[in-house]
């Protein structure tokens, strides 16, 4: 019965802390799990602004392509005018080039703004690449520190198993010394 009490004084401290320790674990996975809903949400975010940018420059290419439709709609009135009205022909090229020089201009400021929303896309997106990589550094170490956490529970588990076997060879060699004293008593009978 002593050796029992003795035992479980042994084992149930140890089993509370490895307890302890998976509670610690699963709360950390918890946090990590969260931690990652946050990540998503944060690129579904960074996403959304990215469609929305997109959306942006395709109605800029549809005011372009609606600028080139009105283009086009000059050039063929460009063409009525002239078999039509020969004679107005240098007026309608003085307002065709004001058109142009607009359109260009024009095509140039969306040129421009596009590259500052492609540069500006680019840092986005070089920023979230980079805290990706932070987040994935962070996830490593806490895998590695996770790998050894359950590797010093193995080790703690073999020590407590080496504990419960030599507990069984113990109680065979006390057999053994109670039937050595046995003898040695029946010996000493004997021999008085």
């Amino acid at each position: 019965m002593d050796l029992l009490q003795q035992i479980k004084d042994f084992l149930i401290p140890e089993l509370d802390s490895i307890r302890q320790e998976q509670s610690a674990v699963r709360d950390r996975l918890n946090a990590i799990d969260l931690h990652l809903v946050d990540q998503s949400r944060r690129i579904d975010s960074i996403n959304q602004r990215i469609d929305e940018t997109n959306q942006r420059i395709d109605e800029t290419n549809q005011r372009i392509d609606e600028t080139n439709q009105r283009i086009d709609e000059t050039n063929q009135r460009m063409d009525r005018l002239h078999v039509d009205l020969s004679s107005r022909i240098d007026e309608s090229n003085k307002r065709i080039d004001k058109v142009h020089d607009d359109l260009l201009a024009r095509i140039d400021e969306n040129n421009k703004r596009i590259e500052r929303l492609q540069a500006d896309l680019i840092a986005r997106i070089d920023e979230n690449n980079r805290r990706i990589d932070e987040t994935n550094q962070r996830m490593d170490r806490l895998q590695a520190d996770f790998v050894a956490r359950i590797d010093e529970t193995h080790r703690r588990l073999d020590r407590l198993y080496e504990v419960i076997v030599r507990r069984d060879e113990h109680v065979g060699l006390e057999s053994w010394v109670r039937e050595l004293d046995r003898r040695l008593d029946a010996l000493e009978r004997r021999a008085a």
